[in-house]
């Protein structure tokens, strides 16, 4: 079977992990596997893999659409996570993954080899817009403010956060004049 990805190199079967069997390209090193293989491979390895049988490598991105191997549709790309660029791709027709050469290891050193399945999800890809917009915001305080007055501003903040007079307090700093009426 043709790699989809690189379009090169030929898909043989292996195993990405103990008892998790792939197709693995011998051209670009990506993966495709299936969910339920996954699944079953995670119920006898309910832990996250330690990163202790992992060697350095960098892992590629595939930044173009990719082509299912098994019907030949688009697959839909999900972030890993806010810290990674990278993206799994899945096939919702047959719930097959594609996984290019380095990004298991990159699950594996980030963690999320147990949650693999949970990638795919509404709530994970909202929680990773959400941490990268809280991202965005403090860049653009920190460069607003400079850094001096931005710790500042963090320091009053986590101070006034469990004040009971946090309200008045509020009222008080905003207030042009607080002493008119």
């Amino acid at each position: 079977m043709q790699c989809t990805s690189c379009e090169t190199g030929k898909l043989h079967q292996g195993n990405l992990a103990q008892l998790l069997p792939s197709l693995t390209c011998d051209h670009c090193g990506g993966h495709f596997f299936y969910l339920a293989d996954y699944l079953r491979w995670k119920e006898t390895n309910p832990e996250p893999l330690q990163e202790t049988d992992i060697t350095d490598i960098e892992p590629s991105e595939t930044t173009k659409a990719i082509i299912c191997p098994i019907t030949g549709r688009l697959m839909r790309k999900y972030r890993m996570s806010s810290e990674h660029q990278h993206k799994v791709d899945l096939s919702v027709a047959v719930n097959g993954i594609w996984l290019d050469k380095g990004e298991w290891e990159l699950l594996v050193k980030s963690g999320l080899s147990n949650q693999l399945n949970k990638i795919f999800t509404d709530p994970w890809q909202r929680n990773i817009r959400l941490e990268k917009t809280a991202d965005v915001l403090k860049a653009q305080y920190e460069n607003r403010f400079g850094d001096a007055d931005y710790e500042k501003l963090q320091q009053v903040k986590a101070w006034l956060k469990d004040s009971e007079y946090k309200a008045e307090m509020l009222a008080y700093l905003v207030a042009d004049d607080p002493y008119k009426v």
